[in-house]
């Protein structure tokens, strides 16, 4: 996936990170997955986030939790 994946932005819901082009919080991603809802339940539930923008969030939080210094 090419581009910025997560933005903040003051007058979007009070600068929590989202997915850009998107008003849904990162953190919807992961809430939903530890509350045992499927990607697609997820996908279906927010329209606008796009399977490749949550892959490429949990690819990056895989990374991250491997690899702290990376960051």
């Amino acid at each position: 996936m090419d581009g910025q994946l997560i933005s903040t932005d003051p007058e979007i819901l009070g600068g929590t990170p989202v997915f850009v082009g998107t008003r849904v919080p990162v953190a919807v991603l992961f809430e939903n997955l530890a509350d045992g809802l499927s990607l697609d339940e997820i996908l279906d539930s927010y329209p606008t986030l796009k399977r490749a923008q949550a892959i490429e969030a949990l690819r990056q939080a895989e990374i991250l939790l491997e690899h702290p210094k990376a960051a």
